[in-house]
């Protein structure tokens, strides 16, 4: 299995990470290129040119990578690694997460909200629940993910989940089965490897419409 989840294929190639030395599918790295001025960059979405470098999407791989001179051995030439590249492939998945619930939202696969979360829950609609990384444990212990492997989907936060739905903050969604939903899965997997956990504080009351 895949950290997405999906079962490994063919259509999932696997890469070495430089950092762990290990050979996972591509869906559990994080792409990086080198540019003409010799800087590392992230490719989260796998669409730079040039030669790709792979590091598990981990914060610890990839600020060992940083710290090692890891990207000079792989590319076999000198460069220029940011001090806060981890932050910085942090920041595009999150994005990216925003981003592609803001599709299946659109799309009619995604819904916000308590009471809408709950009631997708209950009719089995919801394939995956979305619950704030900073919401209130006790708020959100009433709902439960649906059961499976890989159904919840918790680091992203409440000023997160809301920017997908167009709302300040939100602390429940869910997401019904989908190929959009497919795609949140994975990248939601690799953001959690760069994502500390967040605790001691709240993104205010669990309310009925959060």
């Amino acid at each position: 299995m895949t950290r997405g989840g999906r079962d490994k294929d063919r259509d999932d190639p696997e890469r070495k990470c430089i950092a762990t030395g290990e050979v996972q599918p591509r869906t559990g790295l994080v792409r990086f290129v080198v540019a003409p001025d010799g800087q590392v960059l992230a490719d989260v979405l796998n669409r730079l040119p040039g030669r790709g470098i792979h590091v598990a999407a981990d914060r610890a791989a990839i600020d060992k990578a940083a710290k090692k001179g890891l990207f000079a051995r792989a590319a076999r030439a000198p460069v220029t690694v940011a001090p806060d590249l981890a932050d910085q492939v942090e920041a595009q998945l999150a994005r990216r997460v925003v981003d592609l619930i803001s599709l299946a939202r659109k799309a009619g696969l995604a819904v916000v909200g308590y009471e809408k979360t709950k009631d997708w829950l209950e009719k089995d609609r919801a394939d995956i629940l979305v619950q704030a990384s900073d919401g209130s444990e006790r708020g959100k212990s009433r709902l439960h993910p649906p059961d499976g492997t890989d159904t919840l989907i918790s680091c992203l936060t409440a000023g997160e989940i809301g920017l997908a739905f167009g709302r300040e903050h939100a602390i429940h969604a869910a997401l019904a089965a989908g190929g959009l939903t497919e795609r949140v899965v994975e990248e939601a997997a690799r953001l959690a490897g760069l994502r500390r956990p967040i605790g001691g504080r709240t993104a205010g009351k669990d309310t009925k419409n959060a």
